[in-house]
């Protein structure tokens, strides 16, 4: 395709998806499609020769519309605030169109440096403190599975030649019962093993870590001959929205030398708002986190950021040094391949700088405060309805409602 014919088909399908946003109420929220139907309604096979436009307009009409919950229609309330602003959208086309090899900074300078600076606004926006260095991940996921494997490192030496076999004692992870089911996955991937693993009793009525139990349960494995390895706290369950204690983690944490990270992939938006930044008290002590811009604040999805005290502590597992990828400006930039596990990456960092462009970080804290009133005003309207209630405090913009028929 020729940037000419490029520019034709490209403004059909900005018109498309205008006309989809404009219309997306209309549609039930929830798909109705059973398994396989998405997968029958296609091609076989692969064609052969050029198709058009129109076809392609047709098939996502007919194909792809009703196979989908929408997640931007106003009364989708699954999962996570409806996102995906098209001021976050403007900037992933121009990534797109951009085509941008992220392999080095040499390969893309720009890449690197607008993701560097994009990372800092952010942190500002946030009130942390210039220590912390920032990069743009898929999701929450992988930056947690990253933290893990730096833990690893650090808390059984360099293992690149033994591996997990050369430790001379087992590694322990620790986290709330209540933690994203990443944390486990992740504490799996990095090869701790599900013995290896600890999940912390809650306290009620909050669901946060109950500190206690956290440092009873690295004093026994210690005793034990286990080397404590890290605690993933979380900033914003999944399930209610509690905050671990971040401040105490820490504290107990340091006393057993363990790495900290800190989850905050949906809540973390809330540092945005000074009022709220009390609930992530001692994340300051921590030696790492995350969240999830495309969860609360509109940018498009895989837009993660995760945040490092040290830099090095990411380039001492991560770094490889082909011949092929070596510039004359090595000692002098950042090499984001050496931040996480891809080599080559997207130039995900235009669709934030998109939506701080064109809509701003005040209208963006106004929306999420609207947010924060709807939230406050539905757990009222439930509390006051027969057979109804709220069954865990209302930290931010989740309600977790119960209903008790008679």
């Amino acid at each position: 395709m020729q940037p000419e014919q490029w520019r034709g088909a490209a403004h059909q399908l900005v018109d498309w998806v205008a006309d989809y946003r404009q219309s997306v109420e209309s549609f039930p929220v929830r798909s109705s499609v059973a398994p396989g139907d998405v997968a029958r309604a296609m091609p076989a096979c692969a064609p052969e020769l050029p198709e058009g436009m129109d076809e392609f307009l047709s098939a996502l009409d007919g194909v792809v519309v009703p196979g989908l919950t929408h997640v931007q229609h106003p009364s989708n309330f699954a999962w996570f605030p409806s996102n995906a602003s098209l001021a976050s959208v403007l900037g992933d086309i121009a990534a797109a169109g951009l085509g941008a090899l992220g392999l080095s900074w040499q390969s893309a300078p720009a890449l690197t440096e607008v993701e560097q600076v994009v990372c800092d606004w952010a942190r500002q926006l946030c009130g942390l403190s210039p220590v912390w260095k920032g990069t743009i991940s898929d999701g929450a996921s992988t930056s947690t599975l990253v933290a893990l494997l730096v833990a690893r490192e650090k808390a059984g030496g360099s293992l690149r030649d033994g591996g997990l076999q050369a430790a001379s004692q087992p590694l322990t992870v620790y986290c709330s019962a209540d933690a994203h089911s990443s944390v486990t996955k992740a504490a799996l991937l990095a090869g701790y093993g599900a013995a290896n693993l600890r999940l912390v009793p809650v306290r009620r009525p909050g669901r946060e870590m109950d500190v206690e139990a956290l440092d009873a349960l690295m004093a026994a494995d210690v005793a034990a001959g286990r080397r404590p390895a890290a605690v993933v706290a979380t900033a914003g369950t999944t399930a209610t929205t509690a905050f671990d204690p971040l401040r105490e983690i820490c504290r107990v944490a340091a006393a057993h030398r363990a790495y900290v990270h800190v989850d905050a992939a949906m809540a973390g938006a809330a540092m945005m708002l000074e009022e709220h930044r009390h609930l992530f008290d001692g994340i300051e002590e921590a030696s790492s986190l995350c969240w999830n811009p495309h969860k609360w604040i509109g940018s498009i999805l895989e837009t993660s950021l995760l945040y490092v005290r040290d830099p090095a502590d990411l380039v001492s597992v991560m770094a490889t040094d082909p011949s092929y990828l070596r510039s004359a400006h090595d000692n002098d930039v950042v090499q984001y391949r050496d931040w996480g596990l891809p080599l080559g990456r997207r130039f995900r960092a235009l669709r934030l700088w998109a939506l701080f462009h064109f809509e701003g970080a005040e209208a963006i804290r106004a929306r999420m405060r609207r947010d924060l009133a709807n939230a406050r005003t539905f757990a009222e309207w439930v509390g006051a309805a027969p057979g109804w209630s709220v069954v865990a405090p209302v930290t931010l913009q989740t309600v977790c409602v119960r209903h008790t028929p008679a």
